[in-house]
């Protein structure tokens, strides 16, 4: 969305630009010579910008990925005038982690946590795609008996398919096990940098250990988070700093976290993840429904943002374990549904109302049918930004229809991943069908009827269409975006 954003922009004003965008899939870098010629950089970002050396010397315009979104003019206006004074960030002087270093004088300590938390689970959630996906190919091929199958270490047939059902299994398992030390690693890591790391993953070790799960991780996190900013601020003498990143602050802060975790917040809220579980075991009728309800609304809200993620988190969460409840299996199928019905909705959407939509989103919406299928909710997210007043009520009103379906209809689902491709391996897989159809429809007649009443006429100019006219040498701008 800040990317786009800033093109349109661009396109806008007549300004150059290219833009580099960084996610957990890995990013394409720019190339050397376009960065030599660019006369500014922008900087928009939620989670540490990589290899952001390449840029060093340029006039830089640092900001949150929301203010890219909402203000994109006014960015590049900051940064061509910048390159017309010649100002260059002096070496040294930015701050130590992406959130301090985001630029935005409205940023308290909510939006500080809140980008904390989306560093961690954006970074857990590969781990989580990677082991569920393995473990439902187990489930498919061996069926749900292959968790109790011996270490394929120790006994492995070439011939048998149970022998490969169980290795995906176990691999599967092996990965699942890093989701809470990722977790709160990567929190630590968005609040402290690198020094972070070490101590947040003891500190997601041991709340595995004590049976903490997702509240302990986030709390683990945030623990080794805190402690390492406190070293940080110490004043040590210059003799001492070389051991410092190394021995110093690895071995106290993990020292701080392991004994706060073990002995002062660790059983209580182990006793509270246990009393969320067995809440949620006794959870059925309307109790369940409304439960449905809430999830769906989550997942749709800001279609992969951070309320997104809490959903998904929590879910994944509750299957991460030898032997999942019933309603974190309800729970598990209830999120997923969900977070196909944006995409979906808006595909169809294009399909059966084309004139209300721009030609640029009719395209987005053929590839939307493949990112809904797929539980992919950021397809979705091309039609928020350009409407997102009709789009995104109206995705949370089907994601709420078909979260309540779902739990209703009782469907469980054992991967955390996979869409349509993983029906087989749901429970009630025909009504939870039903489920996803229902919020899909929902979702397509709100926006149909929404766009359909706006001022202005069924069609709009598709902003960023258009190629702009050549911009001179002074007014090309090259910005990085890193969601």
């Amino acid at each position: 969305m800040a990317a786009e954003s800033l093109q349109r922009a661009a396109a806008d004003e007549g300004v150059e630009i290219t833009v580099e965008t960084q996610g957990s899939a890995g990013f394409e870098r720019l190339a050397p010579e376009l960065v030599d010629a660019a006369d500014a950089v922008i900087f928009a970002h939620d989670v540490e910008v990589r290899e952001k050396d390449r840029f060093a010397g340029k006039p830089l315009v640092d900001v949150g990925v929301k203010a890219a979104i909402n203000r994109p003019a006014e960015l590049l206006a900051e940064a061509r005038a910048k390159a017309a004074r010649g100002e260059v960030a002096a070496p040294g002087t930015a701050p130590s982690t992406p959130l301090d270093r985001t630029g935005e004088p409205g940023d308290h300590f909510g939006t500080r946590l809140r980008k904390w938390l989306m560093t961690g689970v954006s970074y857990m959630v590969p781990f989580v795609a990677a082991g569920g996906l393995l473990i439902a190919l187990a489930f498919a091929i061996g069926g749900y008996g292959i968790n109790g199958a011996p270490s394929v270490a120790d006994h492995f047939v070439w011939t048998e398919a149970d022998s490969w059902a169980a290795l995906m299994f176990q691999i599967g398992g092996a990965a699942f096990g890093f989701l809470i030390p990722v977790l709160a690693g990567y929190i630590a890591y968005g609040m402290a940098d690198r020094p972070g790391l070490v101590p947040g993953f003891v500190g997601g070790a041991i709340a595995v250990t004590i049976n903490a799960g997702f509240l302990g991780g986030l709390a683990a996190g945030l623990l080794a988070g805190t402690v390492v900013m406190g070293i940080q601020r110490v004043r040590i003498p210059p003799v001492l700093r070389g051991i410092m990143p190394v021995v110093v602050i690895p071995l106290l802060s993990s020292a701080v976290v392991g004994f706060l975790m073990f002995i002062v917040v660790g059983k209580p809220i182990a006793e509270a993840q246990q009393s969320m579980t067995t809440w949620l075991g006794d959870l059925s009728g309307t109790n369940a429904v409304l439960l449905g309800v809430l999830l769906g609304l989550m997942m749709c809200f800001d279609l992969g943002g951070p309320v997104n993620k809490v959903a998904y988190a929590f879910a994944t969460g509750g299957i991460a374990v030898a032997d999942p409840t019933q309603a974190s299996l309800e729970i598990m199928a209830a999120v997923m549904a969900a977070g196909m019905v944006p995409p979906l909705g808006m595909a169809l959407a294009t399909t059966v109302r084309g004139r209300l939509f721009t030609p640029t989103e009719r395209e987005n919406g053929k590839a939307a049918w493949v990112l809904g299928a797929s539980f992919i909710s950021e397809g979705a997210i091309p039609f928020a930004a350009a409407d997102p007043l009709r789009v995104i009520p109206s995705a949370m009103a089907g994601g709420a229809v078909t979260g309540a379906l779902s739990m209703a209809f009782g469907s469980t689902l054992r991967a955390p991943h996979g869409g349509v491709f993983v029906v087989p391996l749901v429970g009630s897989p025909l009504a939870y069908l039903v489920a996803i159809a229902a919020g899909t429809l929902v979702t397509t007649s709100l926006v149909v009827l929404l766009k359909g009443r706006r001022t202005g006429g069924p069609g709009r100019p598709a902003g960023g269409d258009s190629t702009p006219a050549e911009a001179p040498a002074e007014e090309r701008v090259a910005a990085a975006a890193a969601a």
